[in-house]
């Protein structure tokens, strides 16, 4: 018998999470085949929602919402096991003004909640930048941990900064994921073991054959002075290689940021790739001398070849560059499957977790 536990999500994007949980797979001792299903989603981006409604739900439904989420009426729709919102890290990201709770974007997190408070989900995942844990001394964290935390009916909650590269993304991209669990079921998230600690994967092993792919595969045009950058910088090296000639360096004073016109090294995987940014940003290939393919892009955040992004270049690298790579996505969310189903699954103990940046004493108290 196959069960399928509705999920919703906000600031949906293109669907990193959302293909996750339709990855998830759980059976359970009696012979249940469980899965996560869709219900419904939100997202402001006009290109984010068209891309999240072709590859994830069938053409004939209509629940993707394309709207402010400040205009989503929680009560009109329907109930659901679980709600996931990566809500927008602009305000809380280590690069950029840092303004937090200030900013346009810090106060989104609030209708994840809202969301929560309505439809009480037996569980939530909510994710973020590493950024956040230390925004504003690791006050803004700890009152969103707290909302969290005593959101609907209450929850059990589990941050924990996950090293994507130790979840079989070629990237390391770093980020902190909440995982709530309603207090009524009596069980607790466990951070899931990693699966490829030991071994990376690689950027030669990630982008082996992609060339052959049709969809959002198209190569940047450079003009003739980056081109001529870009070959006296080795893998791995970046816009500040000693090599570089005079002519050929950067004009900018107080910035020495390590991804500017940085190159990737082959025998590691990717450092984090970003949604946006100007030249220089783009992550660039270890041997031919340009910037990555939107497609590229897709297979260092391990979207299959077949799920097809839309609307102009830039938007697409926006979609894939803030999206959570599925695969990470998947291990995380089956694992609060299994823990509200009552599966024992791997996992790490908590003398095996890095401490979250200087508030880790606090973050105890604040979940507990």
């Amino acid at each position: 018998m196959r069960i399928l536990h509705p999920i919703g999500e906000l600031f949906c994007g293109a669907g990193g999470l959302a293909l996750g949980a339709k990855q998830v797979n759980v059976n359970s001792a009696n012979g249940e085949e469980h899965r996560l299903s869709i219900a419904w989603a939100n997202d402001i981006d006009a290109h984010a929602c068209k891309t999240y409604h072709a590859n994830l739900v069938p053409n004939d439904a209509n629940c993707v919402s394309c709207m402010p989420v400040q205009e989503v009426d929680f009560k009109a729709l329907s109930s659901i096991d679980g709600l996931l919102f990566g809500f927008p890290c602009n305000d809380f990201s280590v690069v950029g003004e840092k303004k937090g709770f200030e900013g346009e974007y810090g106060p989104l997190y609030t209708y994840g909640v809202k969301a929560i408070e309505v439809h009480n989900p037996k569980f939530f995942l909510a994710e973020n930048v590493s950024g956040l844990s230390s925004a504003n001394e690791g006050k803004a964290f700890l009152k969103i941990l707290n909302d969290l935390k005593t959101a609907g009916m209450g929850y059990y909650i589990e941050p924990h900064l996950y090293k994507f590269e130790e979840y079989g993304v070629p990237q390391t991209r770093h980020r902190l994921i909440i995982v709530g669990i309603r207090k009524d079921l009596k069980r607790r998230f466990k951070v899931p073991a990693p699966t490829t600690a030991k071994k990376h994967i690689t950027c030669t092993e990630a982008l082996e054959g992609v060339e052959h792919v049709e969809h959002n595969n198209e190569k940047t045009k450079h003009g003739k002075i980056t081109v001529e950058r870009l070959k006296y910088i080795p893998p791995g090296g970046n816009a500040w290689h000693a090599d570089i000639p005079d002519d050929l360096q950067l004009n900018v004073k107080k910035c020495r940021l390590s991804h500017i016109y940085r190159r990737l090294h082959p025998d590691y995987p990717s450092y984090t790739l970003t949604g946006s940014g100007g030249g220089g940003t783009h992550v660039y290939h270890w041997k031919e001398h340009r910037a990555l393919t939107n497609r590229e892009r897709a297979r260092l955040q391990t979207f299959p070849d077949d799920f097809i992004f839309y609307g102009p270049k830039e938007s697409v690298r926006a979609q894939i560059g803030h999206a959570v790579p599925p695969k990470a996505a998947r291990l995380v969310l089956e694992a609060a499957l299994k823990t509200i189903l009552g599966i024992e699954y791997e996992h790490i103990t908590k003398e095996e977790r890095d401490p979250i940046d200087m508030i880790n004493e606090e973050i105890n108290i604040c979940v507990s």
